[in-house]
């Protein structure tokens, strides 16, 4: 007697339409959907490069120190015993906490809107009309990876908690919901700035036209972006 295959049922596959909590009404145009790249984001938002340091340099102070009291190769090994174990532990929890949040983690950009569905154990889902966008930050760096964060209305104010870590860094009294860790940053945000440019012209926004610059921190690049510019 065969036996039926068994489907595993996602959490999200409940959704109307990918990413959000409801179809797009008409007229509504859906322009791009992405994630935070993994990798991407265990170096530069969990920044798992500086824990190996951390820890790289925490092992070879170790060996050093029992070398110098006058043990041989075989203590100073045994002297990683548990560094090395807890090492590992740690650095591959960012690993998964960084996949996880990539994993559970959609964008949406249409014309009208970005929504970002995030969370690991509970799932919020946020709508940021582009009308009540004031600016929009962007960062990219050498291969072409980055964040573009949203500066919206002051009235609109999004607990810091429920954001992280789709959230600028660094600003504590006005956060920024932020598209993290995007592998390929460019053309998302060139078809936001032409969304922006869009919804303005349309008469949606009362707000000055966008203005995208570095993060700090990060490096400028001199490249303009359709319908975004860089600020000086």
């Amino acid at each position: 007697m065969s036996r039926r295959p068994r489907h595993s049922v996602g959490e999200h596959d409940h959704e109307p339409q990918r990413g959000l909590p409801q179809p797009l009404p008409p007229g509504e145009t859906l322009l791009w959907q992405g994630a935070p790249d993994w990798r991407v984001l265990a170096r530069r938002a969990f920044h798992v490069r500086k824990f190996a340091l951390y820890f790289a340099v925490l092992m070879a102070w170790r060996v050093a120190s029992t070398l110098a009291d006058g043990g041989g190769a075989t203590e100073a090994l045994t002297a990683l015993l548990w560094p090395l174990p807890l090492a590992a532990l740690a650095l591959g929890f960012i690993v998964l906490l960084a996949w996880l949040v990539s994993r559970t983690s959609l964008y949406t950009l249409t014309d009208r809107r970005v929504v970002m569905r995030v969370g690991v154990v509970l799932t919020v889902t946020f709508n940021l009309p582009l009308r009540r966008i004031e600016a929009a930050h962007l960062v990219e760096r050498a291969d072409g990876s980055g964040d573009i964060a949203l500066q919206l209305d002051p009235e609109d104010r999004i607990g810091l908690l429920h954001l992280w870590p789709h959230a600028r860094p660094w600003q504590l009294a006005r956060p920024q919901p932020t598209l993290r860790a995007l592998a390929q940053v460019r053309p998302v945000a060139r078809l936001l700035g032409e969304a922006l440019d869009q919804s303005l012209q349309a008469g949606q926004r009362n707000q000055p036209a966008p203005v995208v610059s570095a993060m700090p921190g990060e490096r400028q690049q001199p490249a303009h972006v359709q319908g975004l510019r860089h600020a000086a």
